[in-house]
């Protein structure tokens, strides 16, 4: 069964959730926006019996503490500092990594690190290529490139209701999608305040674009078994940047699934079956 926890690391409460045997093999799940760690609520059941799952929620999302901008910088290099305290206050020293959307900057931030306690990676909808970038990304490296208080303000949008919802539903069969999920990311996301740190991280993640090559490079050094398990419909990150994983990763395990960005509302069970199989086609 799943429990429910949280740490103290450098004043904040680091809330996560955990499940299955902790003498078995670790698997770390980094969530992504706007999201929390209970958007793997489906997924643990299909591997608790095999799998030590740990998945936090992190600053300024979810259950964790989200303290004001003025004691806490909204940024991917702060998020992946306080992550990798987390890892050492529980003290695992090898896992897999499971990154999602903001999951996956912050992930391979961990895996350039640390390569040795990476003992391999799912990217769900994780992208690290230039080729996975939606068309939404074009007007966003505009922005960065001539940052204005109007084009910040314009991106409210990203992490109003209906926005959130689509990102749920889009691409997905009708009727498909519990709102059960997007509903919880609305709450958390109306939250006084939250509104200009999610501005804050829009606006640096393009230090995440930045750093692709250098992802892309540890990949090439260090060979670690990647499984790229994507919803094919997702627009953000489109399916270009599954197949770019192939690169850098001959052996990169690819499966494009027939769903949105948010994989597991709708393909759980298949994406925990992909898992287990390659996990242990590995030897984790």
């Amino acid at each position: 069964m799943t429990t429910y926890h949280s740490l103290e690391i450098e004043g904040l409460e680091v809330f996560y959730r955990k499940a299955g045997n902790p003498e078995k093999p670790v698997i770390l799940l980094f969530h992504g926006f706007p999201s929390a760690g209970h958007m793997f609520r489906d997924l643990i059941p299909v591997l608790e019996k095999d799998y030590y799952l740990i998945a936090p929620d992190y600053p300024g999302f979810g259950n964790s503490s989200s303290p004001d901008r003025k004691e806490f910088e909204y940024t991917f290099d702060q998020i992946t500092k306080i992550m990798m305290s987390f890892i050492d206050k529980l003290q695992l020293t090898k896992y897999a990594l499971y990154v999602f959307d903001y999951g996956a900057p912050i992930g391979f931030r961990i895996a350039m690190q640390r390569p040795d306690c990476v003992a391999a990676i799912i990217s769900q909808n994780g992208n690290i290529y230039r080729e996975g970038l939606g068309e939404k990304w074009a007007a966003r490296e505009e922005y960065w490139s001539n940052p204005t208080l109007e084009k910040r303000e314009s991106y409210r949008t990203a992490f109003s209701p209906d926005t959130i919802r689509n990102q749920y539903v889009q691409g997905t069969k009708e009727n498909s999608v519990s709102p059960d999920g997007y509903n919880l990311d609305i709450a958390y996301m109306s939250r006084s305040g939250n509104d200009e740190k999610q501005l804050d991280l829009i606006f640096d993640y393009q230090t995440n674009v930045r750093l692709y090559s250098q992802f892309q490079n540890y990949l090439q050094q260090y060979q670690p078994p990647l499984l790229a398990v994507w919803g094919e419909n997702d627009v953000s990150f489109i399916p270009a940047g599954a197949k770019a994983f192939r690169k850098d990763l001959p052996e990169a395990e690819i499966h494009l699934l027939d769903t949105g960005h948010f994989a597991l509302e709708t393909h759980a069970l298949e994406i925990g079956e992909l898992m287990l199989k390659f996990l242990k086609n590995n030897g984790i």
